[in-house]
């Protein structure tokens, strides 16, 4: 690519870390302009908030150097060359602007008050250029409902039954192979996790989670969980699970990063059910993918009203913050032994079952009464898996200020019993000779 042509496009990669089934990198593709890409480790995002925690903590920050550095190899494949940045976007981006003669930038369109901000904060630096946000990271795409956003129902149930019974899933896009003359030289550096503030750390061998980040392994998980063990086949039955690899399909990370999209997983799912067989378990695993986005559109919906202590019913709770509990619970030193297991399983390997968050979750903020969005702030440092719209919608949910028609409290005493019965689970994480 020469810095003297013009119309040279732009693909700012944020939450979409693939090349396989990518919107906006199908976008960027289709006028043929020569493209360049970029993605910044915004320093913004390993900051301390306002809760006293690191916005990004360990786990999350090497799955996404993982992330990246197999992005970068995907591209490369493809002709494109990734640039990466430890710097703010705002910064960076009019510069490369200006190096590379651009005249349009595609990125996945965002629509929660930290991901706005720093478009706004680029966009005010760039008078005349194009813009494409385009949405990328849905099952159901917005632009097939048939309903309009601000009509999402606030149960799930109905949301559900309208999208499975009236829209399509779209097929996957598939990238395109640019010429050679599209390299350009690229000297940047991904950064180390000591560059971002951590120092290096081995997975922990109890870990549910010990996979690495990027398109790769995603997509090589996928053959595994689905088609070499068949394990997709027992889904349902195993989802509740608390110990081990292969209870459930542990797609999160990857999808919370965009390494691999809904929709890929939605028809690697009817591949095996034309292959093998269909079941409960099969279509249990599409219906998990339908919560993930509803959970996003409820955030399309209220916007900035999921980050508020009231939440989307606004009610008018009464919450507090104490700090030796919150502390305690952090820790792993509460009254409940089920818990606590939980809390030390996240604290060292950013990674916890879907049974334990609501266990966990329901203790903070209704048994101990308090302000969940500090629970959602811990989990947004810690979790590998964290995405603002479920963090969100689960945390407003569990705590009585969501789409919980309900308002369940749960007795976690009684769900140790259920679902650890034989305590493996606590005797895993519960022993002092681990630490």
């Amino acid at each position: 690519m020469q810095k003297t042509e013009n119309n040279n496009n732009l693909i700012w990669f944020r939450n979409d870390l693939r090349t396989m089934d990518n919107a906006v990198l199908y976008e960027a593709q289709k006028d043929g302009n020569p493209i360049i890409a970029v993605y910044c480790f915004n320093p913004n995002h390993f900051t301390i908030d306002k809760f006293e925690f690191k916005k990004t903590a360990k786990f999350r920050a090497k799955f996404l150097i993982e992330s990246v550095q197999d992005l970068k190899k995907q591209l490369k494949n493809l002709n494109i060359d990734l640039l990466v940045f430890h710097q703010q976007p705002e910064v960076v981006i009019p510069e490369l602007c200006k190096t590379y003669n651009v005249n349009s930038i595609f990125f996945q369109k965002e629509w929660t008050s930290e991901e706005l901000e720093t478009e706004h904060a680029v966009q005010s630096k760039l008078n005349s250029i194009n813009w494409y946000a385009v949405y990328n990271q849905f099952l159901f795409h917005p632009e097939d409902l048939n309903f309009k956003i601000e009509q999402t129902s606030q149960v799930f149930t109905n949301f559900r039954k309208k999208l499975e019974k009236n829209v399509t899933i779209r097929p996957e896009l598939q990238p395109k192979t640019y010429p050679e003359s599209n390299r350009i030289t690229n000297n940047t550096k991904i950064p180390t996790l000591h560059d971002l503030g951590f120092e290096d750390f081995e997975t922990h061998p109890h870990s549910a989670f010990p996979f690495k980040g990027g398109e790769t392994e995603a997509n090589k998980r996928l053959i595994d969980y689905f088609f070499n063990t068949k394990k997709l086949g027992f889904y349902k039955k195993t989802r509740n699970g608390l110990v081990g690899t292969d209870y459930s399909s542990k797609f999160s990370p990857w999808l919370a990063n965009g390494c691999i999209s809904a929709r890929t997983i939605y028809w690697q799912v009817k591949n095996f059910e034309n292959e093998f067989f269909k079941n409960q378990s099969t279509y249990w695993l599409i219906f998990e993918l339908i919560w993930r986005d509803y959970f996003k559109y409820v955030s399309l919906k209220h916007g900035n009203q999921i980050f508020k202590l009231e939440g989307i019913l606004q009610k008018d709770y009464d919450w507090f913050i104490n700090q030796t509990q919150i502390q305690q619970w952090i820790n792993g030193e509460t009254t409940s032994e089920f818990v606590n297991a939980n809390m030390i399983e996240l604290k060292e390997t950013g990674w916890m079952s879907n049974r334990g968050r609501q266990n966990v979750a329901s203790y903070f903020a209704k048994s101990l009464e308090l302000d969940w969005r500090i629970g959602a702030a811990y989990f947004e440092s810690l979790l590998i898996d964290y995405d603002v719209h479920s963090n969100y919608g689960n945390w407003m949910y569990v705590a009585g200020v969501g789409n919980d028609p309900r308002d369940r409290k749960f007795n976690v005493e009684l769900q140790a019993e259920r679902y650890d019965a034989n305590r493996k689970f606590r005797n895993l994480w519960l022993q002092p000779t681990l630490f």
